[in-house]
């Protein structure tokens, strides 16, 4: 007979929070469209980070990208509606993250060839940035695959990246202290709606 080993764990309560979690045609090719007009009917701008490194603050070259924000209106009414009815449910199944909402709106995030791109990185969930604990994190790629080379959004759960489906209509959420990445667009132009939601800190 064989002896088993007496297990070292002690756990006070079963729970699983998931790496990721996805929804394929979460938007239609029209919807997506539509939010692409939406947003380009507005002045994109050029999105910077500033970063300290060894107590001097230099200008990294991490991101290229042009973005504008959406915020809640009769015109993207729609989006926000099912956005939250998408990510809630997300949560629910995978992640199950105590959440406020939508404190900071929508971004809109346009990276162009030869150079459009956004580096490894978290994104911030301190609340000394603005107030909110961001605790999870959305992409929508809006773009046709077809439109753009390039501009894979990938996951570092390990030293081992993951690759995130270009498929338009996509929705991809991942808790933010996630390290992740856009690289460049070598052709055409890449385009997706971010978003990150808040809540109270983690404990």
């Amino acid at each position: 007979m064989k002896a088993i080993m007496p297990s070292t764990c002690w756990s006070f309560q079963t729970e699983t929070v998931h790496s990721w979690a996805y929804w394929n045609h979460a938007f239609t090719k029209e919807e997506c469209e539509k939010v692409i007009k939406i947003a380009k009917s507005y002045n994109l701008k050029k999105a910077g980070i500033i970063k300290k490194e060894n107590k001097v603050t230099v200008e990294k070259e991490l991101r290229e990208t042009n973005v504008m924000f959406l915020v809640p209106s009769e015109e993207t009414e729609f989006i926000f509606k099912k956005l939250t009815t998408l990510v809630l449910e997300l949560n629910q199944k995978f992640f199950n993250f105590d959440l406020w909402g939508l404190s900071e709106g929508l971004q809109f995030t346009n990276y162009v060839a030869p150079s459009g791109k956004y580096g490894k990185h978290i994104d911030k969930i301190s609340p000394e940035y603005g107030g909110v604990i961001r605790k999870l994190s959305f992409s929508l790629q809006l773009s046709d695959t077809k439109e753009y080379k390039g501009g894979d959004l990938n996951l570092y759960l390990s030293h081992k990246k993951t690759v995130l489906s270009k498929e338009q209509g996509s929705l991809f959420v991942f808790p933010s202290y996630t390290m992740h990445e856009v690289t460049k667009v070598t052709k055409g132009e890449r385009n997706s709606l971010v978003g990150w939601v808040s809540g109270p800190p983690f404990r």
